[in-house]
């Protein structure tokens, strides 16, 4: 008992080990990607050591992008229900701005060209590999990555304070190290940390097949029965019995666990709270300097501007080199619809989302139907790619003879056009039917692009007037009234839109950088810390 008091008085903190299956710059797939990697930069300037561990999937070059072969090779226990398996793993490694990058290589990873997935090159490749579709084998590639990475810590010695497992992906974690005899002994002085990035339907991993998940994660099968949501094996459940929980902005937190909006989970939140567990808000940060278009050359924009102080000059510049760039998209292995003319006195509506019914595409493609119509000088771009049927849906819209030069979707993604639609609009709506954080909204603002956003989730930090617009119904008309509010009062009152880009810039400075965020997860990490003396 002298050794566990005196363990918990110190509540040391030195180095966390992040476990993701995306990064920005490496795998990106949502907002996932930034987080990550800006937390793990923060972490690092302030003086810790931070590693973070993910896939090395099928479309990443490890050997010719800076990354070198770590050494170890070993085999990694995944069995099948009445099977015993192991698969071979192995491991690059680069030090990237401080942060120790590990790529778990494995031919269940190298076979992937999509993060979570399906592209079209594996469709066309196998008919069965639907574009757009999730991996059948989503539940053991998350397997293996939590386990190779416990196994790659305990090969070589290595023992982190503390553990943070981003998304229902990562979080089996803290029930192994409590619950598997020689990881339990090994990490025993271990915290763990779940962020739930995202609870809705469809993004807890979980499997119905109660006998497939307790051989493939060797847990006992009172863990498996006992984090049962509607009779699948839930890993959010099952790790944040050993581990604190948080997502990623208070309002969502509220959200899942006191109304009625956690429907959206499958009510994950009620069961949760149920089990005697909370779930505390953390909105994310960001790193303002990273999305600066005072320095151009970081993001690859043609010119800098400066929405704080009003200094726009540069950004009709991007505009102009964003219409340039459209005219020959198909080189960049990307399908275009539509198109969009350059005409600097108009305002330009961007969107960079995944085309799925959680960001609202659907709604927005029936309020754009309307508003396309109506206000024949608005011009409109959309970047990103999901449910085919909205795709088309959008695709079909921008075809349209009505909208041509003024209409344009991209369906597909590149992260430097992106930051060009970023910089070259005047507005850009996330209409979203559940929203844990949003980042996007921070980097539009950033970029002198007011977001039109619903007020849900971690979006209500978008103040109507203030930093943005915002409305509560989601329906098209709803969108659509927010939108025509948006556009007058940039025609009529460019003043009050310069204001707004002003202020939405300084109120990121002040309340959302990183430097602010890290504070509360690293008392968060010391709160994981001291939870497991008590295991």
């Amino acid at each position: 008992m002298e050794i566990l008091r005196d363990k918990k008085e110190q509540n040391h903190l030195k180095s966390i080990w992040m476990l993701s299956r995306e990064y920005r710059g490496i795998a990106e797939a949502g907002g996932l990607k930034d987080v990550c990697r800006g937390l793990a930069e923060s972490l690092v300037q302030a003086g810790y050591k931070v590693s973070v561990v993910l896939p090395c999937y099928g479309f990443i070059r490890p050997g010719e992008t800076g990354f070198e072969d770590l050494g170890p090779r070993f085999e990694v226990d995944m069995d099948y229900a009445y099977r015993e398996r192991r698969e071979r793993v192995g491991f690059w490694y680069q030090e990237v701005e401080g942060v120790d990058l590990v790529l778990v290589e494995a031919e269940r990873f190298r076979e992937k060209l999509g993060i979570y997935t399906y592209t079209r090159e594996e469709e066309s490749q196998d008919p069965g590999h639907k574009k757009g579709e999730g991996h059948y084998d989503y539940f053991a590639m998350n397997i293996l990555l939590q386990k190779a990475a416990l196994d790659l810590a305990i090969y070589t010695g290595v023992r982190p304070d503390v553990f943070h497992c981003h998304d229902a992906h990562t979080c089996i974690v803290p029930a192994m190290i409590r619950e598997i005899d020689g990881l339990r002994q090994y990490f025993r002085d271990v915290g763990v940390l779940i962020t739930i990035h995202n609870a809705g339907i469809g993004y807890h991993q979980d499997v119905a097949d109660l006998s497939f998940a307790k051989a493939i994660t060797g847990l006992p099968q009172r863990i498996i029965y006992s984090s049962l949501l509607s009779s699948s094996f839930d890993p959010f459940l099952a790790g944040a019995i050993y581990a604190p929980v948080n997502t990623v902005s208070e309002n969502y937190a509220k959200e899942l666990q006191n109304t009625e909006l956690d429907a959206s989970t499958g009510w994950l939140g009620h069961a949760l709270k149920d089990r005697g567990i909370h779930i505390e808000g953390i909105t994310n940060g960001i790193d303002p300097d990273k999305f600066n278009p005072m320095h151009p050359e970081r993001l690859g924009l043609p010119a800098a501007f400066d929405p704080a102080s009003g200094a726009f000059s540069g950004k009709a510049i991007c505009r102009k080199e964003l219409v340039i760039r459209l005219m020959s998209i198909e080189n960049e292995e990307m399908q275009a619809y539509g198109s969009i003319e350059y005409i600097p006195d108009q305002p330009l509506v961007t969107v960079v989302s995944r085309l799925t019914e959680q960001k609202g595409l659907d709604v927005l493609a029936q309020a754009l139907e309307g508003l396309l119509a109506e206000d024949r000088d608005m011009q409109v771009i959309i970047l990103g790619s999901g449910k085919k049927e909205i795709e088309d849906c959008l695709a079909g819209l921008a075809g349209h003879p009505d909208h041509r030069g003024h209409f344009m979707v991209l369906i597909g993604y590149n992260p430097g056009l992106a930051d060009l639609i970023y910089a070259s609009g005047d507005f850009f709506v996330i209409p979203s039917l559940y929203e844990p954080c949003g980042i996007t909204d921070f980097i539009a603002q950033l970029m002198g692009n007011l977001p039109i956003v619903r007020a849900t989730g971690g979006l209500v930090k978008v103040k109507d007037g203030f930093n943005g617009f915002s409305y509560r119904d989601h329906t098209p008309a709803a969108l659509a009234e927010a939108v025509r509010r948006a556009l007058k009062t940039y025609r009529d009152l460019p003043d009050v839109i310069r204001r707004m880009q002003a202020d939405a810039v300084r109120h990121i400075r002040e309340n959302y950088t990183w430097d602010k965020v890290r504070e509360r997860y690293v008392k968060f990490y010391k709160k994981a810390i001291d939870m497991c003396i008590t295991l």
